[in-house]
């Protein structure tokens, strides 16, 4: 009786975790697994796996809502599509070379001075000499 119960549990187990790929962040399940396994450790597993279910829903909400501004971006360029969010939200990260979540390609960051405004002079420094 206890094998039946055993291979029962592992077929459900394997019918809920056998799932499309998708390039999303993990939900409240991933998170609230990784929150029990910290909050284990510091003797408080049940706040830890809540803290986790938290983050996990807060960053798949989103991830969403950013795929929905992008789907928008992409009707705006491309009247008449059709998709769903999530396939105009992935063509649209390949058009402008962006990442999933985010909106913005990746820009190398500036290094140095930024020049001030023309007709303006830039301000001394408090600390600065002059002769």
């Amino acid at each position: 009786m206890r094998r039946l119960i055993t291979l029962s549990v592992l077929a459900a187990l394997a019918g809920t975790t056998v799932t499309t790929a998708q390039a999303e962040p993990g939900g409240c399940l991933k998170y609230g697994a990784v929150g029990a396994v910290g909050g284990h450790v510091a003797h408080h597993g049940v706040l830890g796996a809540v803290g986790g279910c938290i983050t996990g829903m807060y960053r798949r909400h989103v991830y969403r809502k950013e795929a929905k501004q992008k789907a928008a971006l992409y009707d705006q360029e491309h009247p008449g599509a059709k998709g769903n969010y999530a396939e105009k939200a992935t063509a649209y990260d390949v058009e402008h070379s962006t990442q999933p979540g985010k909106m913005n390609p990746d820009a190398a960051p500036q290094t140095g001075a930024q020049p001030a405004p023309q007709g303006q002079t830039a301000q001394p420094q408090q600390g600065d000499t002059h002769i």
